[in-house]
């Protein structure tokens, strides 16, 4: 089948066409248009473009609203792989997951360096295997070792913390 999506791909329309491959579409052949097109005139799928059968909504990223409506949704590790894109590919946010900022820095490199966008799809398909991998491992640790609620610590002021410090050691 024929994906459709803009041209000049960059960190969301990369990570989609690595999850339409891996995951949805082993065939799918990639075309890519200028970004004022109508995509009722295409014929294919189109994602990540205004008016797309697949892109953002609400605050999730193309990605994850792939992700969602391919009932991807068991796999925690592309749950997860999707949070981070979208941290990398819209304005941080306060929450933005410290993943977002390297991939991010990646993915302009790639941007910059490669020819064109089959290139840079080629180019970015080992990150993008390299990121599932790393958040497989992420899911699994979180799994293993959840989170507890530990009782705070008191919060000392460091010039009494320094006091305490001295007087222990005399």
């Amino acid at each position: 089948m024929k994906w459709i999506t803009r041209q000049n791909v960059h960190v969301d329309r990369t990570a989609s066409a690595w999850l339409i491959r891996n995951r949805i579409d082993p065939q799918a052949e990639f075309a890519f248009v200028e970004a004022d097109t109508d995509p009722r005139r295409l014929d294919g799928h189109t994602f990540d473009m205004r008016g797309a059968e697949f892109g953002h909504v609400g605050t999730k990223c193309t990605f994850e609203t792939l992700v969602e409506r391919h009932d991807l949704t068991a796999d925690a590790a592309l749950v997860e792989m999707g949070r981070i894109v979208r941290d990398a590919d819209v304005p941080p946010s306060r929450s933005r997951r410290t993943e977002a900022g390297g991939v991010l820095a990646i993915l302009s490199g790639f941007r910059l360096t490669a020819a064109s966008d089959e290139d840079r799809l080629r180019c970015t398909a080992a990150v993008w295997d390299a990121l599932y991998a790393y958040c497989q491992a992420k899911v699994a640790d979180m799994a293993a070792h959840p989170r507890t609620r530990r009782t705070p610590r008191p919060q000392l002021r460091y010039s009494k913390r320094v006091a305490d410090h001295l007087r222990e050691d005399v």
